[in-house]
């Protein structure tokens, strides 16, 4: 009789151990429950349900217009798809910001309502209270610094963040303040590797980088990105991995070729 190995989970503890002995971690978003079974069976460390589903499930132009509750229903159906990975629930523009208290409701209702197993907020000193509130009651926080895609209308711009020195003093100012108050993990976007490098040199909680560079302690993608279903963005720090966009254009311009031309279904595909 063959006895089935158990999948160990993937914890807080096991991430900062990842970091500690120098593993690389490996995050994608994901949204829906087949995509998260097959990203979850591939051996995949975190998975994040991203506000990103504004852009690539709903077509907006922002990560701003989904809801806490689209947020809670795509949660429900990633964490229904996984036995190992560790998910972390985006918490939505408008959720957190500027009231402590909401924050605290917000995050209660992603952990009760989806069964994910951490949250991430954007921001630094500015949404210092709602992480104190939603530490306090021991859901577990992830940060999210430098480009801040909820914050878009005040940057103007998708370009790197940080290059000046101004800047990039604040962003490890933050940091800093998110390592103390207790979050166990940093997600740094589109900043310059040398600022990334130095953030995960001086903190010891891991620092996940998309468009970091390198020398940071994971990488995190959009899903739909990487496996080129979305075609229609290509930053440099893009690497794609599958053409799923042809592939599955393909597949269907061939299904509707056999249906048109009554080849499907044959004999041996009806009853």
């Amino acid at each position: 009789m063959s006895v089935q190995k158990e999948v160990k989970r993937i914890t807080t503890h096991q991430l900062q151990t990842m970091k500690q002995r120098g593993e690389k971690i490996s995050m994608l978003t994901a949204y829906d429950f087949s995509m998260a079974q097959i990203f979850d069976s591939a051996g995949i460390d975190v998975l994040l349900v991203g506000d990103s589903a504004s852009n690539v499930m709903a077509g907006h132009e922002t990560t701003l217009p989904i809801t806490l509750d689209q947020m809670i229903y795509h949660a429900q159906s990633v964490v229904r798809g996984i036995k190992r990975s560790f998910v972390v629930v985006d918490m939505p523009f408008g959720s957190y910001q500027g009231n402590s208290s909401e924050a605290l409701r917000s995050a209660i209702r992603i952990m009760k309502e989806s069964g994910g197993h951490g949250i991430k907020l954007e921001g630094g000193s500015e949404i210092k209270d709602s992480v104190i509130r939603i530490l306090s009651a021991g859901i577990p926080v992830m940060g999210h610094l430098g480009l801040t895609p909820q914050s878009i209308y005040k940057f103007g711009t998708y370009n790197v963040r940080a290059k000046e020195e101004a800047e990039a003093n604040k962003l490890v100012e933050d940091a800093l303040l998110l390592q103390e108050l207790g979050c166990f993990a940093i997600v740094l976007e589109k900043i310059p590797s040398s600022l990334a490098k130095r953030v995960a040199k001086t903190l010891s909680i891991p620092i996940i980088g998309i468009g970091a560079g390198p020398h940071v302690d994971g990488q995190v993608l959009v899903a739909h990105d990487m496996l080129g279903i979305n075609k229609e963005f290509k930053p440099r720090f893009l690497r794609t991995y599958a053409d799923l966009h042809t592939i599955m254009t393909d597949a269907v311009t061939n299904y509707i070729a056999d249906v048109k031309n009554r080849d499907f279904p044959n004999e041996k595909e009806a009853y």
